[in-house]
């Protein structure tokens, strides 16, 4: 006579499908929304902002400008060495995001490779390109230095990543 048992399914620990692939999809996801919306903006600010300035509400106003140098404006002179320091940093976070298995780190993890790469598409891909390319900005608040949605999706991810620091619990 022959002796039947339960056999364990095949796939991870638990059943279903394996949380860290779902969160390296999550990450790639949210970040191929902020590059094709921040690209998409950007699209918009060439065509309506060249040649008029939308004011919004108090200081807030729509204006585009053409950044050459580094962050904030700063650093023009090594623009190429901090592309390629972002092409690094782009790399240590998709690397992160891939072994990643919470939600909201997932999330951040998103918005800051999001963003990283579409300032970097503009370096590599704007005149004169080779990384010294301008990066357009457009949201002036008058107070603060013109920023756009990638600069947005990068702050607003590395504000997720400190709150969520101190949690060392994977969510499900």
């Amino acid at each position: 006579m022959q002796e039947r048992r339960a056999v364990a399914p095949v796939g991870p620990p638990g059943g279903g499908d394996n949380p860290v692939r779902r969160r390296s999809g999550l990450v790639a996801v949210v970040a191929v929304i902020v590059i094709v919306l921040d690209q998409l903006t950007k699209w918009w600010a060439l065509r309506t902002l060249d040649d008029r300035t939308i004011h919004l509400v108090g200081s807030l106003r729509l204006a585009l400008t053409f950044n050459k140098a580094g962050a904030f404006g700063l650093g023009s002179s090594f623009v190429p060495v901090l592309a390629l320091v972002a092409v690094g940093v782009v790399l240590v976070v998709v690397v992160r995001g891939e072994t990643n298995t919470r939600f909201a780190v997932a999330i951040a993890l998103g918005l800051v490779l999001g963003g990283a790469f579409g300032n970097l598409g503009d370096r590599l891909f704007r005149g004169p390109g080779m990384l010294r390319g301008a990066v357009i900005d457009f949201i002036d608040l008058r107070w603060w230095p013109v920023f756009n949605l990638a600069d947005s999706a990068i702050t607003c991810g590395c504000i997720l990543l400190v709150l969520t620091a101190g949690r060392c619990r994977a969510e499900p």
